[in-house]
């Protein structure tokens, strides 16, 4: 017996005049395999997966931090979620 909570459907196109539609749909054995394959806005609508939301001014600071910085460092900057603010 398969449930809904692995049953990922998506691709629908309705038919000329309706009645009748046509998508794909993806069945995995646990919910762990379909946490581990299935895009992370697939999950979102299943409530599977929250995305943390970032204000527009976080994500300039994060960017222009990330500027400062050349090669691999930009992985550390870019990680550091809060830093020493100037007054």
């Amino acid at each position: 017996m398969v449930t809904p909570d692995v049953v990922f459907v998506f691709g629908f196109r309705t038919n000329f005049g309706g009645g009748k539609s046509t998508g794909f749909a993806l069945i995995y054995d646990t919910l762990d395999f379909a946490k581990k394959f299935e895009p992370k806005h697939r999950l979102a609508r299943h409530g599977l997966y929250e995305k943390k939301q970032q204000t527009r001014k976080q994500r300039k600071e994060r960017k222009n931090r990330m500027k400062k910085v050349r090669g691999t460092k930009k992985t550390k900057v870019g990680a550091t979620s809060k830093k020493g603010g100037k007054k």
